[in-house]
């Protein structure tokens, strides 16, 4: 067994980040359950998109159990075992393991004893993490992730990502708006990777020519490193940097969907902030990124055709990511003249999900900023528009914008306050 170390709590990184939110590595994991109960639960908790690259195996019985199979077998990356005896019995039970267990491999017990001095003979025998029970999935994935992706990693960032209902539903505008003032109100490292790749807007939006891009990326991610990738990236602000398509239709675009993984998790290492901008595609790689993104924001047209596949891009989403909170929707182009609409109660009745955002049609505003590759707060910094988008920027990071108070108006003050004698 490793060497006991202090318990720590789980991290807390940029704007909320924990340490559960951080991808598990390629590890084995074997897992030995006294109970149905946790091993259902540690069953759930395999599922989850954060342990997807870890190997999973149950088996019936404790730590007896784990210690007779580990005569013979060599002892995995991480051991999960669980004890229903009580006090030294524990530690009883546990010397049977230590006899078998490699050095190398970390150990999690799940007891019922709620003991803090069993808890730290245990630490002090060399027990990685002590878990009482009964557990929630997320509780495991926490206890795996800190010893995995604790403090002393690398720094990781968030990935978000946005994707439409249904083409034309204004999803890549969103998205960069949102990127844009994650980056210059709130002062985040933010990088836009734009992927669709034939059609991609935010070189466009952002007058940018970028050349190749992310395509060149995906086409050799085994060649990305730091320096490739700061010299793909476009820098557009101080904090915001695009890794833009080539939005060319001279070429083909296959690309393995493992590629875009291996792209995205470089990419998060550099930057603390990822927006992904999701063309309205549904295939392998498209799938994987929605499964195992941070944050989903799905954008809809208030109309039956978006509904539909709102509700099946909603229902997909919550099985395969059952510990994870629902997908955010915005309803966007609200509001057309003479456009019969579905009102957004019913839109939120019909999803089971209230739209965290609601934007009116603005065709003037929204016209304006994108022929001139600039945001709406350029173009208008006090449209509703652009305070919209700033506050949902705050949602999704859980910062709070540092606003200058303005200077008070001498003449304004004097009438309220005659007014107000």
């Amino acid at each position: 067994m490793s060497q006991a170390k202090e318990r720590m709590e789980p991290a807390t990184e940029a704007y909320g980040t924990s340490v559960r939110d951080r991808p598990v590595p390629r590890i084995s994991i074997h897992a030995f359950c006294e109970k149905q109960e946790t091993s259902k639960v540690i069953e759930q908790a395999a599922q989850d998109r954060r342990l997807a690259k870890a190997h999973v195996t149950l088996h019936p019985g404790g730590i007896r159990a784990a210690a007779k199979y580990f005569a013979d077998s060599s002892t995995p990356n991480l051991i999960l075992v669980e004890c229903n005896e009580r006090g030294s019995a524990v530690l009883d039970c546990l010397e049977e393991l230590a006899q078998v267990c490699d050095p190398n491999s970390k150990v999690i017990v799940i007891g019922e004893d709620n003991d803090i001095a069993l808890y730290r003979e245990l630490i002090r025998q060399g027990v990685n993490e002590y878990l009482v029970g009964p557990l929630e999935p997320l509780q495991i994935i926490e206890a795996i992730s800190a010893l995995y992706a604790g403090p002393e990693s690398a720094p990781i960032g968030r990935v978000f990502a946005f994707i439409g209902a249904k083409g034309g539903a204004g999803s890549s505008t969103i998205c960069h708006n949102v990127a844009w003032s994650i980056a210059e109100h709130q002062r985040i490292e933010t990088a836009i990777v734009d992927l669709d790749l034939p059609f991609g807007t935010a070189g466009l939006d952002f007058n940018e020519d970028p050349g190749q891009g992310v395509a060149d990326a995906l086409g050799s991610p085994e060649r990305l490193d730091d320096v490739l990738l700061d010299r793909l990236l476009v820098k557009c602000t101080e904090h915001l940097s695009i890794f833009a398509a080539p939005a060319t239709i001279d070429r083909d675009y296959e690309i393995e969907a493992d590629a875009y993984e291996t792209v995205l998790d470089i990419v998060r290492q550099t930057v603390p902030c990822v927006i992904v901008d999701l063309p309205h595609v549904w295939s392998p790689w498209a799938r994987n990124i929605l499964t195992n993104a941070d944050e989903i924001i799905i954008t809809a047209a208030p109309e039956l055709a978006s509904l539909r596949n709102a509700r099946n891009l909603f229902d997909h989403l919550k099985q395969a990511r059952p510990n994870d909170a629902a997908p955010r929707l915005i309803l966007n182009q609200v509001g057309i003249a003479k456009r019969p609409e579905i009102p957004a109660k019913d839109f939120a009745e019909a999803l089971g999900s209230e739209p965290a955002l609601v934007l009116p049609f603005d065709p003037p505003l929204f016209g304006t900023a994108a022929n001139n590759g600039q945001m709406v707060f350029d173009v208008n910094a006090n449209a509703r528009a652009a305070e919209a988008f700033r506050q949902f920027a705050m949602q999704l990071t859980g910062r709070e914008v540092r606003v200058e108070a303005k200077p008070a108006n001498p003449f304004l003050e004097f009438f309220k306050a005659k007014k107000a004698s």
